[in-house]
């Protein structure tokens, strides 16, 4: 399961580099892979043992460098590192486009090694403070699969950072309207797409960390189960929203980002909640979406991918989400005390990790732009950060070559005229226009017309009963041009 949740490192890395500018898509591509080598390593030395490490309420302070760790552990160090993987490259995104690489290399370790770690420890580890609970029986912090822990530390994350670096030049006009920066290839998008709602199923199924006790069965599949319910219910909505309260239109984007939210929702309670629950946290979801990603950008902040309103919006709503719809148990069901008192503990949740995340990242974000390493210069910004930075353009123009060494090697086609089938058959003989001896003979068969391709340009020669000449030729060759 955890190798199918790293594989939502390519999903990331399809939907934010469609989701940009031609000219950075290297530069956020690189970012994608990063976060699994950085994080590898930042989570080996130190990010596992603050996490799981034997240690307090507040942090693990054993197993650094797997220091006496023992080997039966290795499984669960794996599962979650690629989560620890999952909350750093949330902040990409949302930065994206204007972020110095050397800013990202210290965010991404310290976020990974650091921030995350410690609030995984608070919910998930054995001697964290909140998982333990307030100390009434049966209480406790409820995230099953990392609604909080991992998408609102991610999104907390990217919002700061968004905020501190500014927006990208012109996403704002002077009046302080919101001017739309497409993305270069919605196609790409979608495939990341596709590939997180894939990977959400291991997500958020992955998260029972069994499979071979009794009861194991089930709870993986009511998790998968009300996984695609709730991303379902949360896309609907959010294009239907988009088609009748703003443009009319049918957004396959705001579609896509609604599935999204109404995933990261449900990961808090899909081991918990009745299909029916996840309906209903997928509808709320696909709202959530739309009302955040309205209320960042009437804010100035400039979120490419939306991930704050993906994640945070989401995921917040999630934490809220479980202690309200618990089948049997939750608010909806008992409106008791004890119920009450969990949705409290899971606010207060929200609210700590929220806080924890947005302190740290402020001073982080805040230190780096005061030393002015946080973003690029606007020349830079203006031409992109392929070449700038990695000498690497994704789509060099020199790989559109056409093969000719000029624009004189020109391709003359002679058309004796169409066929009773309707068939136009080239002259056996073609010269060039510099009257030099054909270079090849085609035999090229097409119903009503025939091309004439040159290295710039493309037209049509009419069929006619006698060949063209070449001075013919000449002549729509200039026209052309």
């Amino acid at each position: 399961m955890a190798c199918l949740i790293f594989f939502m490192q390519c999903g990331f890395a399809f939907l934010e580099a469609g989701s940009v500018r031609s000219k950075n898509t290297t530069n956020i591509l690189i970012k994608n892979l990063l976060d699994v080598c950085i994080g590898a390593v930042a989570y080996w030395a130190v990010g596992y043992a603050f996490a799981f490490g034997p240690g307090n309420a507040l942090l693990g302070h054993r197993y650094f460098f797997f220091e006496n760790m023992p080997s039966s552990l290795y499984s669960h160090w794996f599962f979650h590192f690629v989560f620890a993987a999952t909350a750093t490259t949330i902040v990409s995104g949302a930065m994206a486009e204007r972020t110095e690489f050397g800013a990202y290399l210290i965010y991404s370790c310290i976020i990974t090694g650091f921030i995350y770690p410690i609030v995984s420890h608070w919910a998930w580890s054995a001697e964290g403070w909140l998982g333990a609970g307030p100390g009434q029986e049966g209480i406790t912090y409820q995230d099953f699969a990392g609604s909080g822990v991992v998408h609102m530390v991610g999104g907390m994350a990217a919002l700061v950072g968004a905020a501190m670096v500014g927006p990208r030049h012109g996403r704002f006009d002077k009046d302080g309207q919101a001017v739309t920066i497409y993305g270069h290839t919605v196609p790409l998008a979608a495939l990341g797409g596709f590939i997180l709602f894939f990977g959400f199923f291991a997500f958020n199924g992955g998260s029972q960390a069994s499979i071979s006790q009794p009861g194991d069965g089930e709870v993986v599949a009511i998790s998968i189960v009300n996984t695609i319910i709730s991303g379902g219910h949360g896309a609907l909505v959010a294009m239907l929203i988009k088609k009748l309260g703003f443009n009319g239109q049918w957004s396959l984007l705001i579609t896509l980002n609604g599935g999204l939210t109404g995933m990261v929702a449900i990961c808090a309670g899909c081991n918990a909640l009745a299909p029916w629950g996840a309906a209903i946290v997928g509808v709320v979801s696909g709202v959530v979406y739309v009302v955040w990603s309205y209320a960042v950008c009437k804010l100035k902040i400039d979120d490419p991918l939306d991930a704050v309103a993906v994640h945070l919006g989401g995921g917040l709503w999630g934490v809220f989400s479980v202690p309200i719809f618990r089948f049997g148990e939750g608010v909806v069901f008992t409106w008791s005390q004890d119920a009450f008192v969990a949705l409290g503990w899971n606010a207060l949740g929200a609210l700590v990790i929220m806080a924890w995340t947005g302190v740290l990242t402020t001073i982080l974000f805040g230190t780096m732009r005061i030393f002015g390493i946080l973003r690029v210069s606007p020349e830079i910004e203006a031409k992109g950060l392929d070449i700038a930075k990695h000498g690497e353009s994704a789509y060099p123009l020199s790989s559109y070559g056409h093969g000719w060494s000029s624009e004189a090697d020109l391709i003359e086609v002679k058309v004796r005229g169409a066929d009773n089938n309707g068939n136009l058959n080239e002259s056996p003989t073609a010269s060039s226009s510099k009257g030099s001896p054909a270079s090849s003979e085609r035999d090229i068969r097409k119903e009503s017309s025939i091309s004439g391709v040159l290295p710039v340009q493309v037209f049509q020669l009419q069929p006619k009963e006698q060949e063209l000449p070449v001075e013919e030729v000449d002549n729509k060759n200039s026209d052309a041009k």
